[in-house]
């Protein structure tokens, strides 16, 4: 598994992971939310902003895609839950929502987790991957219209959070696929839309001909 970006692909993947980073200003919330993935270092981010005041409540929503099910046999939720408890989180702290199996899932599994515990969520924090990012807004948009919702994912750059997962094309297909769920989502009533600038429809498009199809939806 290739862990370095080819120069030939740097600048199309470049226009589509900055187009998925929000760029929200971190305020505090009421709940954070770390949504479910390979990814353990969302996990890792999520207990980083608690640390730091953030918010008083995580909670870990996912079950197992089938990327995610060597990786984290017990589920992604789970498995969060048990990083964070390592980085210093009291148990107390966290909640885990074990079911959800999309980002849909992870929005409105979570708001009825919340709602049976009572709690009161104004405001979240949406932790994913980096490029999750805008479909992880879109999502909670259309679910949860009425929450003050933030979007925020470790900040590293492009190619650190390449050497972190340590597989290239499994990051570029993902933006591409998470690319092409902006548009299908909202079409489909999952998400609210979004616009998708020329230059990112373009690099999309040219990424798609190179071949990082395996994230596409049918």
């Amino acid at each position: 598994m290739a862990a370095t970006l080819p120069d030939d692909l740097r600048a199309d993947v470049q226009t589509l992971w900055d187009y998925h980073d929000m760029r929200h200003a971190l305020r505090p919330a009421d709940v954070g939310i770390g949504l479910g993935s390979h990814d353990l270092g969302v996990a890792t981010f999520a207990a980083k902003l608690f640390h730091a005041g953030m918010f008083p409540l995580i909670v870990f929503t996912g079950a197992n895609a089938p990327t995610t099910l060597e990786r984290f046999p017990c589920g992604e939720a789970v498995h969060y839950r048990e990083h964070a408890l390592e980085l210093g989180v009291p148990d107390d702290a966290i909640l885990v929502e074990p079911e959800a199996r999309n980002t849909g899932d992870n929005i409105t599994l979570t708001r009825v987790l919340l709602e049976t515990r009572s709690i009161s969520a104004e405001s979240v924090i949406l932790i994913s991957r980096p490029y999750q990012q805008r479909r992880a807004f879109a999502t909670c948009k259309k679910l949860w219209p009425e929450v003050d919702v933030i979007c925020a994912s470790r900040p590293l750059p492009l190619d650190e959070y390449i050497k972190s997962i340590g597989d290239v094309d499994r990051v570029i297909n993902m933006l591409v696929g998470d690319t092409q769920r902006i548009t299908v989502h909202a079409e489909r009533g999952f998400a609210v839309p979004q616009e998708v600038p020329t230059e990112v429809d373009r690099a999309y498009g040219r990424l798609v001909k190179a071949g990082y199809q395996e994230r596409l939806l049918d």
